[in-house]
């Protein structure tokens, strides 16, 4: 016969197991589902930092071929051709701050109610970001330099934030949802910075009686920009930055 007595409280181990067995497997993927979601925001993160990053050298290409054609002037929507050059250095090294700036660095977000998030300092995260500049020479007529501007009256470093272009396109008329996407991109700046590496040649191939390409070198000046993302987000150690650099070539004359 079978001694019933020997299985009593069996059904109550057997249940806590199972019940530790289900709580483990719950935990687990829970762990999983978070590490999941938070890898999808750094990857999401990372992606809109780098299309900033590329736009910053798209801007700071942009500078170069306006200011070698002439600087557009959006008031007269005109460009004066009397200014046109090809920019030289800076007299001064460069120490890595953003001369230009579209935002204030500490204010406060506007349309912003449930968060105090203010703009970040962002200070000379791009500069430094290159390593291979040569900041710290003993001797200083040969550390880095940018490019001066002779409107400005400084050197071309300027610093952009996502979230401010978006919010200039509709002000204070904006609908709930282009203030709430505007608010979440200023947590995303573009800054570049150019320097004039010097001679360089420039070859135009092909044929054209306006423009009278040919396939001859001719010599032209060779400029850098240094363009970089930067993820502002409000605890430093989640901050992201993305450097990226071109080099553009354009004729004397």
């Amino acid at each position: 016969m079978i001694d019933r007595n020997t299985e009593k409280g069996f059904a109550m181990v057997l249940s806590l197991v199972l019940l530790l067995a289900m709580s483990l497997m719950g935990g687990a993927l829970i762990v999983i589902s978070s590490g999941d979601h938070q890898s999808n925001n750094n990857s999401d993160q990372y992606q809109q930092t780098f299309y900033a990053a590329e736009m910053a050298l798209l801007q700071g290409e942009k500078y170069i071929l306006n200011e070698k054609v002439g600087p557009w002037d959006s008031r007269s929507n005109t460009r004066d051709t009397s200014s046109a050059n090809l920019p030289e250095k800076h007299t001064a090294p460069y120490l890595g701050e953003m001369i230009t700036k579209n935002y204030n660095p500490g204010s406060k977000y506007k349309f912003t109610n449930t968060k105090d998030r203010k703009f970040i300092d962002t200070k000379d995260l791009c500069f430094k970001s290159f390593r291979d500049i040569d900041r710290d020479n003993p001797k200083k007529e040969n550390r880095f330099r940018t490019i001066y501007s002779t409107k400005a009256k400084a050197e071309v470093a300027h610093s952009y934030n996502l979230g401010v272009i978006l919010e200039n396109t509709f002000k204070s008329r904006g609908e709930d949802y282009e203030k709430e996407e505007a608010k979440r991109m200023k947590s995303y700046y573009y800054e570049y910075f150019i320097e004039r590496i010097g001679a360089a040649s420039t070859q135009s191939i092909g044929s054209s009686i306006k423009l009278n390409a040919t396939d001859a070198s001719k010599n032209g000046i060779a400029f850098r920009v240094y363009g970089c993302g930067i993820y502002g987000a409000e605890k430093e150690k989640d901050r992201m930055i993305v450097s990226l650099e071109s080099v553009v070539v354009l004729p004397k004359n």
